[in-house]
């Protein structure tokens, strides 16, 4: 796994944004292991030459198989006013996800109803009639295909649980290596292959826009076969 500094996509006096791998988790969990947050500490702590405690605040989240980037916060201000753009969806956020089967059609706004189930950790489409349904909303357009794969690219439009496997996965298109949500195989590093690709976003001290894209796994030949393709593709549509 490459280190901090070289996973860093966007660094300010305020913010910072790394692209975490499938492996880490942001935040704390029941493993005991280190998270993502306390190595960026680690690494401000040593880079700067801090004699206290460095304040990192946490954004956001990824589920810990899923890869991309990851926004901390590194001043009160900065996180508390990240955190009113993401509770009220005033930044836009692009995930890309390799399914093990193609969608229906290959552009579509997806419109569901998800129940979150806390015992399992996964959540359901389900009658929008039920007290603890939530709706989610997801746009994607297909990108790429190689094989039976398809590469998607998604913008969230809502932030549910699981929300991109949950509705892929109930139309039968679950992603890469997701067994929770009927992928046929795991994949052999225990990630799936969905990562959040880039965010666009007001910066929320000095008001200027901004976008950070995130490169896929470098160890994963699948991920980079598709980012080749598209980047081929983008480049023969413009020229």
């Amino acid at each position: 796994m490459l280190d901090i500094k070289d996973r860093i996509l966007y660094e300010d006096n305020h913010l910072i944004i790394i692209n975490k791998a499938s492996s880490e988790i942001v935040q704390g969990d029941k493993t005991g292991d280190e998270t993502l947050g306390e190595k960026v500490q680690k690494y401000i702590k040593i880079r700067d030459e801090k004699p206290g405690n460095v304040f990192l605040g946490v954004t956001h989240r990824l589920d810990r198989p899923t890869s991309g980037l990851v926004v901390f916060a590194k001043t009160s201000k900065a996180l508390s006013r990240m955190n009113v753009l993401f509770r009220e969806h005033h930044l836009k956020k692009t995930y890309w996800a390799i399914l093990e089967k193609a969608p229906r059609k290959d552009a579509a706004q997806l419109v569901d109803y998800l129940r979150r189930d806390r015992n399992k950790n996964r959540s359901f489409c389900c009658n929008s009639g039920r007290d603890d349904a939530k709706k989610a909303v997801l746009s994607y357009e297909v990108l790429n295909r190689i094989g039976s794969e398809t590469l998607v690219e998604v913008d969230l439009e809502t932030g549910r649980h699981h929300q991109i496997r949950a509705q892929f996965s109930g139309r039968g298109c679950p992603i890469k290596g997701d067994l929770k949500y009927g992928a046929k195989a795991p994949n052999s590093n225990g990630s799936i292959h969905l990562h959040a690709r880039k965010i666009v976003f007001v910066h929320p001290v000095s008001k200027v826009e901004i976008t950070v894209v995130a490169p896929v796994p470098r160890n994963d030949i699948l991920w980079q076969e598709f980012e080749a393709n598209s980047a081929r593709e983008k480049t023969g549509a413009d020229d």
